[in-house]
């Protein structure tokens, strides 16, 4: 969770990109929840490997050791420093690196079943995609092992895409080859990166294998986050998930799905579908689709289709399509 999710400005500049809500839950917690509930034991402990405390300040630990506890896990807080690579992030928590665990990109939501094949001792989930060549991808062998890991290929190498969450049975073995990498000082672009460590571990003899998941969603920049937060929503309405809080409606209209948390007032508006509105906040006078609106937030006369819009927004106008940080005010 280190990085400071500039693509995704103005929006983070005040909050880390995890914690932004997408279908009226931040990104770590969704994925989090997710995980823990797929996989088929309990989490004993979560492992979060942040940035500048500056950024990251008491707050962010506060929330996501609240995560931890609804999981009835131990928290552990690492910090990196330097934005050094993935190899150099997970090694940040070297104390923490010990028996079954998985590891995750805090900034992708998934769908998937987590089966573990119990003769392997490594997952990679993948999710198969129309254009490999844009991506990091898996090689399989005969029997469908993975036996290399390949970005961005020029020639076609397989179209299951890394998709950045890894289970490991025995994550010690991926800390002794991060520990070489590093020792060794093997970087590409001045980084460290995982993969590295999993070619060692495969040279070592380890087997890996791919899981591949359903959906693979990503909160990478404004435009792909509303995407993210139209699927998401499609999902939970499908698991049958309350999506609708303590709302007022006064004259208007909810076309589902949508994510509305309580204390949100609705005025002469057509809400929906596929949006997620956040406590607090009015919309008056208003037609929105396709959007994501933050808490506390007041919405008059305004078209939206494919907006992001922050905490503490006022926003006045006609236009059709916005990403406004928290704090700013339109007239």
């Amino acid at each position: 969770m280190a990085g400071r999710g500039s693509r995704l400005r103005p929006h983070t500049l005040t909050v880390p990109k995890p914690l932004i809500p997408v279908a009226g839950m931040p990104i770590v917690h969704r994925l989090v929840s997710d995980i823990a509930r797929l996989l088929p034991e309990p989490v004993s402990e979560i492992a979060y490997i942040l940035g500048d405390p500056a950024y990251f300040g008491d707050e962010v630990v506060e929330v996501l050791t609240e995560l931890s506890n609804s999981l009835g896990a131990k928290t552990s807080i690492y910090r990196q420093d330097k934005p050094l690579g993935t190899g150099h992030a997970i090694m940040c928590a070297e104390p923490s690196l010990s028996g079954p665990a998985v590891i995750a990109y805090a900034d992708t939501l998934i769908r998937a079943d987590l089966t573990l094949d119990p003769d392997a001792d490594s997952v990679i989930w993948v999710k198969k995609v129309a254009t490999p060549e844009q991506f990091g991808v898996v090689q399989l062998d005969k029997s469908g092992a993975i036996n290399a890991l390949v970005e961005k290929p020029t020639e076609f190498v397989s179209d299951l895409a890394v998709i950045g969450i890894y289970y490991f049975k025995e994550i010690g073995a991926l800390k002794a080859a991060l520990k070489g990498v590093l020792d060794e000082g093997l970087t590409h672009g001045g980084e460290y990166q995982i993969n590295d460590g999993i070619l060692r571990m495969m040279q070592n003899g380890n087997r890996f294998v791919p899981g591949e998941v359903s959906a693979w969603m990503d909160c990478g920049n404004p435009k792909v986050t509303v995407e993210t937060n139209r699927q998401m929503l499609d999902f939970l309405a499908e698991e049958d998930e309350t999506l609708v809080g303590k709302v007022t409606v006064k004259n208007s209209t909810i076309i589902p799905p949508c994510y509305i948390a309580d204390d949100v007032l609705l005025t002469n508006s057509t809400v929906g579908p596929h949006v997620s509105i956040g406590k607090g906040t009015i919309i008056a006078n208003s037609t929105i689709e396709n959007s994501i609106i933050q808490t506390n937030s007041s919405i008059e006369n305004a078209t939206l289709k494919g907006a992001m819009i922050g905490n503490h927004v006022r926003y006045n106008g006609a236009f059709s399509a916005v990403s406004i940080g928290d704090y700013s005010e339109l007239k």
